[in-house]
């Protein structure tokens, strides 16, 4: 999930009154307070060191700018695996991919051990015809292998000219690997779509949280309303599965469409004042009716926002298998006509107080899908973000991390378990004691820090 901020940096001058005034404790503390400053520019001139020793004497004549880009990569990568610097090129195709229309394969990925490690793929794209498959890891590109590259930089190859070629091997448990050739199109995310199943129950499904979700999501609702009366109109089920998240406002504002009151979701930075909490507005978009939220393995970040703010206030029952645990808010920093930082900034938390990093959300009605024996030994075991190197650790009390679930979603509806199991919930051909959700029962919000005024504009 990622959010924009602004950093302000403000100065002060001491005054000679100030300076008399120190105690004895606090020169003690200003000791402290040089010595690891000291600590700190013996590290910056040691890179100096290194950095001239490898232009002056490396067996070829180096790029001063990779040189740094790579240190600037390897600085950040070894904070977590969402941190990272997008140089101008990359950001500007970050800020097209958000806005939900851009050039490439459609898949979202991550990077792991060196590898990069396939999230899922993008519904009606060219990797998800090609049948790439959630936790593929892709080891060559055009023959090339990829180890060693940064994430960027192996996103940025594998984007090209729309009809363009190219070939990517992936690797899966218990199979051989192999290469898949995709041919390159203009993809453009349709983040939510939508139908009436039957002649009474609404299906959505978001696939992401770009700019265009919110929008696209309050359409969606008012057109299945506009075909299906309100008293034949049974509920809604909002599928999630396989989402790999996107923008923190988004997020809010999706589950804002389906409450009336209370808290959505709160981060927290490293120091207290930082907490920043989102309220829902009055407006229930869907008028109350029933709520049934699928999710699994890949269904991270901001989609497990919506779905711990809807399960809290019990609002809407949580369907599927544990999702995949990304609880972490990454700052995009413009760094100019350099590029950006992406930097992890926060952790996030439902409104209960729970931070989902590294343990994802437990469904209400816990409900594997069954896979055909044929794609099995395809399918790797789902570790979620607690099986990302160097993640960022769970710091509640007793938490224990967990690994995800199982990404496989069925091409045909009918074959779909999930969702067949929530419109019988809907319909009443079937009952289970977790839905309908009391409300009487929602959780309480138990905030952990004095909360700091919400911007008008949620970041992102």
């Amino acid at each position: 999930m990622m959010r924009r901020a602004s950093i302000l940096l403000a100065g002060a001058a001491m005054g000679a009154l100030a300076t008399v005034a120190v105690t004895q404790p606090q020169a003690i503390l200003g000791m402290t307070a040089n010595a690891a400053a000291s600590d700190t520019y013996r590290h910056i001139n040691l890179f100096g060191d290194i950095f001239e020793r490898v232009r002056t004497d490396y067996v070829e004549k180096p790029d001063d700018a990779k040189l740094i880009e790579t240190a600037i990569n390897g600085m950040l990568t070894g904070l977590d695996p969402h941190s990272s610097f997008m140089d101008a090129r990359n950001f500007r195709d970050m800020q097209v991919q958000t806005r939900g229309e851009f050039g490439g394969l459609g898949i979202e990925v991550t990077q792991e051990e060196g590898l990069i490690k396939v999230v899922s793929p993008i519904d009606d794209t060219p990797a998800s015809k090609a049948g790439i498959l959630a936790n593929d890891i892709i080891t060559h590109i055009d023959n090339e292998p990829i180890q060693g590259l940064t994430l960027q930089q192996a996103v940025e190859k594998m984007r090209g000219p729309v009809g363009s070629k190219i070939t990517i091997r992936v690797t899966r448990t218990g199979a051989q690997p192999r290469d898949i050739e995709i041919t390159r199109d203009r993809i453009v995310i349709r983040a939510v779509r939508h139908q009436v199943i039957g002649d009474d129950v609404g299906y959505v499904r978001i696939t992401q949280f770009n700019e265009q979700t919110t929008d696209n999501l309050r359409r969606a609702i008012e057109d299945i309303k506009a075909k299906v009366p309100s008293d034949k109109l049974r509920g809604y089920v909002i599928d999630m599965r396989n989402n790999p998240g996107g923008l923190l406002d988004q997020s809010v504002s999706v589950s804002d469409i389906f409450m009336e009151r209370g808290e959505i979701v709160s981060t927290r930075g490293r120091n207290a004042e930082e907490t920043q909490r989102w309220n829902a507005r009055a407006g229930d978009l869907t008028a109350g009716k029933p709520i049934i939220v699928l999710i699994n393995g890949g269904s991270a970040s901001a989609s497990e926002i919506v779905a711990g703010a809807l399960q809290d206030h019990k609002r809407a029952a949580v369907l599927g298998t544990r999702s995949f645990g990304k609880g972490s808010v990454q700052t995009i920093i413009p760094l100019g006509s350099q590029g950006a930082l992406r930097l992890t900034t926060a952790r996030y938390y439902t409104p209960s107080g729970r931070s989902i990093q590294a343990r994802g959300i437990d469904p209400d009605i816990m409900l594997e899908q069954p896979v055909p024996e044929a794609l099995r030994a395809r399918l790797q075991e789902n570790r979620g973000e607690a099986g990302l190197r160097g993640h960022l650790r769970n710091n509640a009390d007793g938490a224990e991390e967990r690994s995800a679930s199982s990404v496989y979603v069925p091409p045909d509806q009918k074959d779909d378990a999930q969702i067949n199991r929530a419109l019988e919930l809907l319909r009443g051909t079937a009952t289970d004691p977790a839905f309908p959700p009391s409300q009487r029962a929602a959780a309480a919000p138990t905030p952990a820090a004095p909360a700091a005024p919400a911007p008008a504009t949620p970041p992102r």
